[in-house]
């Protein structure tokens, strides 16, 4: 009920009618039970199956999708959270988080009193920055098999055989063309049983996998030109499409005698998902999708760039500080950052607009003497508080991958992959808005503990 009411449903709503026809095709569900779906489904962890189930026996979340009494029915099917996450996509999630995060950081500067501090700093000063802006990257994910270049050439070489099957099946043809499948699957299970492989024999491996899918892909080719155009399912041409792909980066990288190709698929079934370089202890890559966030000083998580190819973080740190402005009308006091944003540019551009740059300066080391002995003890307090406040959104990001389900990604298709981030990240907000009100609560009550704790959030 308390996350209903922070929600502004009618705005959303006037927007998520423009999507829609006013003459054709059948009424659609409202935003409110769209939205209030994924966002149980996040705060849950469930399926998409369970989700309806929940919401046909809860009167309490029948209340969030805007139920005027408690109905024992099913809301509607549950593949209709695919469609939810299509129709709302990234986008709107993303400006709804922006319109619910501005507002609540609005409403907490007013009540402290920070507004009218703001235009006395702004008269005195004629930047007038304000604020801290916390910014990082990390990855979100996906569900799929770690990828290895044979064992994808497999899944291609079984893919185009029940294609093979399909063509054949439709076509007038009294042989079935041969596709060696007994023999190249035992081929693959004895190779990938073996727990130490030499290079020699992952080239071996390789070169035999390719002249399979070879063979098969020109097998297609011939079957393809005897059948008519609609004998293969969406899915399977577009599985087709993908492999086609696969052989050429695959061949490409066998013979260059490499691992690495620019946008090298490692899913036929999601050919948008890319390996992310992190360099963490546990996995020297991730899979998925590459998100840059930013965080203000209460807590707000924004979006500002979500990739799926790789790049280099870095240079978001303008277009971040741009975005901070727009929303705020102001350039932020100070930015925390990571170790890999303090450049050269990046400290060029944060000092022309007057914005402090968290950590060390560049060059060597300054020697301690008995002069500046105490100077270099502020510098080294105020590095250990900067690095302290940028914990925050690490923070954010590990609820958000323990929590939710930022940390695997369950959806298949691009578009509905991206969703559940920006969903993620709005319910993320949403917590952190109840929680601040749960401790201003507590307080008016007389808790004393929660004292400290509110200060630091208003």
């Amino acid at each position: 009920m308390r996350l209903a009411a922070i929600i502004p449903w009618e705005e959303i709503e006037t927007e998520y009618k423009k999507y829609f026809s006013k003459r054709i095709g059948r009424t659609a569900k409202p935003v409110r039970l769209a939205l209030g779906s994924l966002l149980i489904k996040e705060k849950l962890h469930i399926t998409d199956e369970e989700t309806v189930e929940t919401i046909r026996e809860n009167p309490y979340l029948q209340y969030l999708l805007g139920y005027e009494s408690y109905k024992d029915e099913k809301p509607f099917d549950p593949s209709m959270m695919v469609h939810f996450r299509k129709r709302l996509g990234p986008d709107a999630i993303a400006k709804i988080n922006e319109l619910v995060a501005k507002r609540y950081q609005e409403t907490v500067e007013a009540e402290s009193g920070e507004k009218k501090k703001n235009q006395k700093h702004h008269d005195a000063n004629e930047q007038g920055n304000q604020g801290r802006l916390i910014i990082d990257a990390t990855c979100a994910p996906q569900d799929i098999r770690h990828p290895h270049d044979v064992t994808l050439l497999d899944e291609a070489r079984r893919k185009t055989e029940k294609i093979i099957d399909t063509l054949y099946a439709a076509s007038d043809l009294t042989i079935k063309p041969r596709t060696y499948r007994k023999q190249a699957r035992n081929k693959y299970l004895n190779f990938i049983r073996g727990r130490r492989r030499t290079k020699k024999e992952i080239r071996r491996a390789l070169r035999t996998q390719l002249q399979y899918v070879r063979r098969n892909l020109r097998t297609i080719k011939e079957l393809q030109n005897k059948v008519p155009s609609t004998t293969l399912s969406t899915k399977q041409r577009h599985d087709l499409i993908v492999i086609h792909e696969v052989y050429r980066q695959q061949l490409q990288m066998y013979k260059a005698k490499t691992h690495s190709i620019p946008g090298k698929i490692v899913s036929i079934s999601q050919p948008h998902v890319r390996p992310i370089a992190r360099g963490k202890a546990r996995a020297a890559f991730e899979f998925g999708a590459k998100i840059s966030a930013s965080m203000t000083e209460h807590g707000m998580i924004y979006i500002d760039r979500l990739q799926w190819e790789p790049y280099n973080e870095q240079e978001d740190l303008p277009v971040q500080i741009e975005k901070y402005k727009q929303r705020f009308g102001r350039y932020p006091e100070s930015v925390h950052a990571d170790k890999i944003y303090r450049t050269r540019e990046n400290r060029a551009y944060c000092e022309a607009r007057g914005i402090r740059l968290s950590g060390p300066p560049l060059g060597r080391p300054i020697k301690e003497t008995a002069e500046n002995k105490k100077l270099l003890r502020q510098l080294r307090k105020i590095q250990r508080i900067d690095e302290a406040i940028r914990q925050a959104i690490e923070g954010g990001f590990g609820n958000m991958k323990r929590k939710f389900s930022l940390g695997t990604i369950y959806e298949k298709l691009q578009k509905t992959s991206e969703t559940a981030i920006m969903v993620c990240v709005f319910l993320t907000n949403c917590e952190k808005i109840l929680r601040d009100l749960f401790m201003h609560f507590l307080f008016l009550l007389g808790f004393k503990p929660y004292k400290s704790a509110l200060k630091a959030v208003v």
